[in-house]
């Protein structure tokens, strides 16, 4: 039997990717592993969206041909879209694939013909992961058309396509029959579209009859309206977590970073979320040490932090990316750049503190995922990981359970 190993790296929508490409091979019966074990095919779904992403792709091929002399390696992913010449000279590596034809894979491990040509649509051939967590993903949309003026994405990722509303459906419903929690995922999620239009409101009005729990990938700013968050509201179990990418708090920096808003306007929208949901936990992504950004630019993005109170901050310097416009931009001292992700990320660690001190004492709902040392691990509706003692007959795995905080711990609390 045939085996095939698959190694993924970066964002939720490859970890989906993987996972269909996964089940697509068991369907015809090769055995198949995540595990970098000894194989006759390694598929390498790569990342690139820090450099430090695309070093892991060619630190696995190294791994693979120290294992395994006679590797047959492939690379997919974004990495490899942007790097494919280069990679083709790596050893063992027998061919690259782009990110619109990943499930042309399949074809070619097969020895059948298989297509590199380019779609203009939503490629429906990848779906219907293999059930390989307690938390599923769901694709709605591939691509990007914002050209952040720092990411390579859109590059490699090609444009915004969105995907069929009903195949979205069926798969919920398939996915619903098998887990307790679904995670709705794209590129760029908020620019799905029906008929042309913008319609995550549409979308989520369709998937009021679904149980399981539904959680949200990154939103930009434009789709936080009342129309969206009233569509949300009508979920049985939707998870109150916001992932809203800031980047920046300053205006000028936004300009330079080519955001579509204002400081001011994010600010409206977290105010938008807690007005629909009061106990919601928006959490960000932020740039630190981006060109042009002042200290005084700086202090503006600490000002907001602290205004929206966010839940989790993710923060890292700024590191330009060759085929990005702001790759020919004035960079920043590092030292400075340390100095202010180091304050930025103590602000951050206060506000989740303080967030998750108000869940001391009150009822969480969790999802058991996994043995953590000598705890069972898991998240609440709004994303405070949750720490259980190691009892899986009180906890199951893969199950919702009710708990109460009980003291601060790590990053997250001890519940019981």
């Amino acid at each position: 039997m045939t085996k095939v190993c698959i190694i993924t790296l970066g964002c939720k929508v490859n970890k989906y990717e993987s996972d269909c490409l996964l089940r697509m091979l068991e369907d015809l019966n090769f055995s198949v592993s995540e595990e970098l074990i000894k194989a006759d095919y390694y598929i390498i779904n790569s990342c690139a969206v820090t450099n430090e992403a695309e070093k892991k792709s060619r630190q696995y091929i190294a791994k693979i041909n120290k294992l395994n002399e006679n590797a047959k390696i492939i690379i997919c992913g974004c990495a490899a879209e942007k790097n494919k010449e280069e990679l083709l000279k790596k050893q063992n590596v027998v061919n690259v694939f782009i990110n619109q034809r990943k499930d042309e894979i399949v074809k070619y491990i097969q020895n059948l013909e298989y297509n590199e040509a380019l779609l203009e649509i939503y490629n429906e051939a990848l779906s219907n992961p293999k059930i390989t967590n307690t938390r599923a993903y769901l694709k709605i949309q591939d691509g990007c058309n914002r050209f952040c003026s720092y990411c390579i994405i859109p590059y490699v990722r090609g444009r915004s396509v969105s995907r069929n509303i009903d195949s979205v459906i069926k798969e919920a419903e398939y996915l619903d029959r098998h887990y307790k929690e679904i995670v709705i995922v794209g590129i760029d999620m908020s620019d799905y579209k029906i008929n042309g239009r913008v319609a995550l409101d549409t979308l989520f009005n369709n998937l009021k009859h679904i149980n399981a729990r539904i959680r949200l990938g990154s939103l930009e700013v434009s789709v936080v309206t009342k129309e969206v968050l009233q569509s949300l509201k009508n979920l049985k179990n939707f998870c109150p977590q916001f992932h809203l990418s800031l980047q920046s708090g300053d205006d000028l920096v936004l300009r330079k970073m080519n955001r579509k808003y204002k400081s001011v306007e994010y600010i409206e929208a977290c105010s938008l979320i807690y007005e629909y949901f009061p106990n919601a936990n928006i959490t960000t992504d932020i740039i630190v040490g981006f060109p042009y950004e002042t200290e005084e630019a700086f202090n503006n993005t600490l000002k907001l932090v602290k205004e929206v109170k966010f839940g989790k901050i993710h923060c890292f310097p700024f590191s330009a990316k060759k085929g990005t416009v702001a790759f020919n931009y004035p960079d920043i001292d590092k030292c400075i750049k340390k100095d202010r992700l180091n304050v930025l990320s103590r602000v951050g660690d206060e506000l989740a503190k303080d967030y998750h001190s108000k869940y001391i004492g009150k009822t969480l709902k969790v999802l058991v995922e996994e043995v953590e040392e000598e705890y069972l691990v898991g998240y609440s509706e709004n994303y405070i990981k949750c720490y259980m003692v190691n009892d899986t007959n009180k906890y199951p795995l893969g199950q919702v359970v009710e708990v109460k905080g009980v003291k601060l711990y790590k990053e997250g609390l001890i519940v019981e």
